[in-house]
């Protein structure tokens, strides 16, 4: 674990670390609401994060991945539906980063790459740009499967027309980055589509069970023009990143992480008599129960450090199944540890404005989140080792 947490890294998680408390209190308004928690997003904004994995060169933070899942894991202890939002603004970032830096290119491609992620970055940290990443569509849980937004050539960009389910920001980002592809052409395009481009509509009510403030109504896109300058990196790269640096797809885990160890915080103050009922901690019960919590997270942390620590590109398959065991580990022991804590805790925790019971509504949702929902990786862990080829269907 002390090899992550470089002092670079130390110093952004202690960043984030400093805006927690604001991020927390406000947290059960955006819950009651489901509205997007604009103050939090203007408090990243004001400390620099926005451009938190734009490389250092460019006027952003330089974080790496790594960087990045520990700066989430943090933020998600705050406040798991800011660290939901925030994760599609950076992955746009690390795609156009890290990411493509570490794929192979040819140099035309690379030369396009330079000059398009210098637009992305520097509309970032001048402006403040804010940047959604809505990919599904709801009809194939692979990365790279069941795209049917098009994009057709035109003069100077393209025409966009089709629909992202559960997208994220939807009202509240400034470029949407969707995937797609042009007729004749099977590669994948990042296009950013302009929130306030002709054609682009929002569908729908969010009334959901958890991670309320996430707004992720549906994306509409109706014959929009998006310029070619919005192509964010080279058509194919994104099909490489599925590929050849699948670790992207964890993404999302390391704000579940994050809101397991705010579980754990609620519950040591309650048993340590802070939320103005008597002490607990010396019943036999609660403290068998409190363990059991601890040991869940330890798991699921010490698994994702662990993948953290070898991640890059082109894994072997014994990597990418401790990828997906990461992914399961964490988005399934989330609900189990705060389910554990309303039961260490008893009844009161269940009634609001006590924050058990929305983490309890919130940790419920990561299970299903495409493109590594958790039927996903455990089927793909039940293929791995059983064929000569090794893992089946591990691209994306």
């Amino acid at each position: 674990m002390a090899e992550l947490f470089t002092p670079e890294r130390r110093q952004l998680v202690e960043r984030v670390a400093a805006l927690g408390p604001g991020f927390a209190q406000r947290a059960s308004r955006y819950d009651r609401d489901a509205s997007f928690p604009t103050e939090n997003w203007a408090d990243l904004r004001a400390a620099g994060l926005l451009g938190l994995c734009v490389p250092v060169e460019h006027g952003g933070l330089g974080a790496d991945f790594v960087g990045y899942a520990l700066v989430a894991e943090e933020l998600g202890r705050h406040c798991a539906t800011t660290a939901l939002t925030y994760n599609m603004h950076v992955c746009t970032t690390l795609l156009a980063g890290q990411l493509a830096d570490d794929l192979e290119l040819v140099p035309s491609d690379r030369e396009l790459l330079a000059a398009r992620r210098k637009e992305l970055f520097r509309g970032i940290v001048e402006a403040g740009v804010i940047h959604s990443q809505p990919f599904s569509e709801g009809t194939a849980a692979g990365a790279t499967a069941g795209i049917s937004t098009r994009a057709e050539p035109v003069p100077g960009g393209y025409r966009v027309t089709g629909r992202k389910i559960f997208a994220s920001l939807s009202g509240a980002a400034d470029i949407h980055d969707v995937v797609a592809v042009s007729p004749d052409d099977s590669r994948i395009r990042l296009l950013g589509v302009p929130a306030g481009a002709e054609g682009v509509s929002i569908e729908g009510e969010w009334d959901p069970l958890g991670m309320r403030g996430t707004d992720s109504r549906t994306l509409v896109m109706d014959d929009v023009f998006v310029p070619e300058s919005n192509e964010w990196i080279p058509a194919g790269t994104f099909d490489q990143v599925a590929s050849r640096w699948p670790y992207f797809y964890m993404s999302l885990s390391f704000a579940y992480l994050g809101l397991m160890r705010a579980v754990l915080d609620l519950t040591a103050a309650y048993l340590r008599g802070e939320h103005g009922t008597p002490p607990r901690r010396d019943h036999p019960v609660k403290q068998a129960g409190w363990a059991e919590m601890n040991l869940t997270y330890e798991r699921a942390q010490a698994l994702t450090y662990r993948v953290l620590a070898e991640c890059g590109v082109d894994p072997d398959a014994h990597a990418l199944r401790r990828a997906w065991s990461a992914m399961v580990t964490t988005m399934e022991g989330a609900p189990a540890v705060a389910s554990l804590a309303i039961r260490v805790c008893g009844g009161r925790s269940m009634l609001r404005p006590n924050r058990l019971e929305q983490h309890y509504r919130d940790a419920r949702c990561g299970a299903t989140m495409l493109p590594w929902s958790v039927e996903v990786c455990l089927e793909r862990m039940g293929r791995a080792d059983l064929y000569p080829d090794g893992p089946q269907g591990a691209a994306d």
